[in-house]
């Protein structure tokens, strides 16, 4: 069984390796490759774990054979068409691999609303409008009507964490670092620093301390296991 000693393991989307070295310590003698499309975080990640390899590709054209594990955590929700995408994935899989996928699934949270709200609203709306399509990630549903017809298993579940933040509105520092990256990207200053000052007024009404000071953030994420 491949997830008993599998000889090929995939870690899609691996940033620094922080995971991918978990997943060589469960699987010590599999065939390791952490993929990224950043040079300096596969660097970093390279001088973690020379023992595995190390390869940067644009995770929505990346391809292989003979996959026994394909693993991503937190990195497949930034690219489109996971209608092609997923089963394309579940294709490299070799007979019982395993696909297994986390993905947040934000799109209707308060917080990001409130960033289309704030695209919305400015004078950068014409330069932010190409961010503002439909959710990347879809429901639940969707996977299992792509994958179910083609897994012997498949388990698909949700889950919502609560994050208790601390610090001034921790929820914009939140989402600096993941779905607000593409909006300030897409500015030059003045206007980045004006957009991200909107944002923040709107977070700090949607998002009130606690009576301890901290402020609870509901955060839900989707996973999906399945089995060729």
């Amino acid at each position: 069984m491949p997830l008993t000693e599998p000889a090929r393991v995939y870690d899609l989307g691996c940033g620094a390796g922080n995971v991918t070295r978990a997943l060589h310590r469960r699987w010590p003698e599999a065939e390791l490759t952490g993929v990224d499309s950043s040079p300096e975080m596969l660097e970093r990640a390279q001088s973690e774990l020379p023992a595995a390899n190390w390869q940067q590709a644009d995770l929505a054209q990346w391809r292989t054979k003979a996959a026994d594990v394909i693993y991503s955590n937190a990195a497949l929700h930034w690219l489109g068409n996971h209608q092609e995408l997923f089963p394309a994935l579940f294709r490299m899989l070799t007979e019982d691999g395993v696909l297994a996928v986390q993905m947040p699934r934000m799109f209707d949270a308060p917080s990001h609303r409130a960033m289309r709200e704030t695209a919305q609203a400015g004078p950068w709306r014409h330069r932010l409008e190409a961010l503002l399509g439909p959710p990347q990630v879809a429901p639940p549903e969707f996977y299992y009507q792509l994958l179910a017809p083609h897994a012997v298993e498949l388990d698909i579940w949700e889950c919502e964490y609560l994050q208790i933040l601390e610090g001034p509105n921790p929820v914009l520092a939140w989402t600096q670092g993941t779905a607000l990256r593409p909006f300030l990207a897409a500015l030059e200053e003045p206007e980045r620093s004006a957009f991200e000052a909107d944002f923040a007024g709107r977070l700090a009404a949607l998002y009130p301390p606690a009576a301890d000071g901290c402020t609870l953030f509901p955060f839900r994420r989707l996973f999906m296991v399945a089995r060729k």
